[in-house]
């Protein structure tokens, strides 16, 4: 998913809660020129909706610095939340274009009925829903997809069985288990309900034996 946004210039000067509190959000952009930063200014309406529609380190942003100007490819890196108001009060983006591969968290997306789940009674055990990978901006997925319709009661998926795109290579631990089918559960009335059965059963089969004993 791209994303386009506007922003300008940070005034030299300027105090951070003065512009929050004129509807702006402060930012900065990395990697756009060797070290070097620019601290910018986001209408916080902006900034909502670019919350709502992209997440960290996933999204590739169109960004444009309109007084500058300036536009290119960049990913948002940070986001600062304020503890109270937990509203964002800060972003960071980091420039994509001439650094290569760049390392960005994907969401794992688990798709289809297990027949484990659905026919057996067991438990979907989602280990990872998200991995760190590295890729080209342009190539950056939404979500990785895994089929779990055929995985029965007992079964797991390694990372490094899951199916990714082309070009994008997993840095997490290729040997751990991503997902896998647990068995069922037994839940405290269900353990009840077993307890009185073997009871019952136990009882029965005690007055079955007395009574043979007494007949014969």
């Amino acid at each position: 998913m791209d994303l386009t946004i506007e922003c300008q210039k940070r005034p030299e000067n300027s105090k951070p809660n003065a512009l929050r509190r004129s509807g702006l959000i402060p930012a900065n952009l990395y990697g756009h020129k060797g070290t070097e930063s620019i601290s910018l200014t986001i209408d916080a309406k902006t900034v909502e909706r670019l919350l709502k529609k992209g997440s960290v380190n996933n999204t590739l942003i169109d960004l444009k610095i309109t007084d500058i100007p300036w536009q290119g490819k960049t990913l948002l890196r940070e986001v600062q939340i304020h503890p109270a108001k937990r509203t964002p009060f800060h972003l960071s983006f980091f420039a994509v274009a001439g650094h290569g591969p760049t390392t960005v968290e994907v969401p794992l997306r688990f798709v289809g009925d297990a027949i484990g789940v659905k026919q057996e009674g067991g438990l979907l055990d989602t280990v990872f829903n998200q991995l760190q990978v590295s890729c080209e901006p342009e190539n950056i997925p939404e979500a990785i997809e895994v089929d779990v319709s055929n995985m029965k009661v007992g079964d797991s998926l390694q990372i490094h069985e899951l199916p990714l795109p082309q070009g994008v290579t997993v840095l997490d631990n290729a040997e751990q288990i991503a997902v896998s089918i647990l068995p069922p559960q037994i839940t405290p009335e269900k353990e009840a309900e077993l307890d009185a059965a073997n009871a019952q059963t136990d009882s029965t089969e005690s007055t079955e034996t007395a009574t043979e004993s007494q007949a014969s």
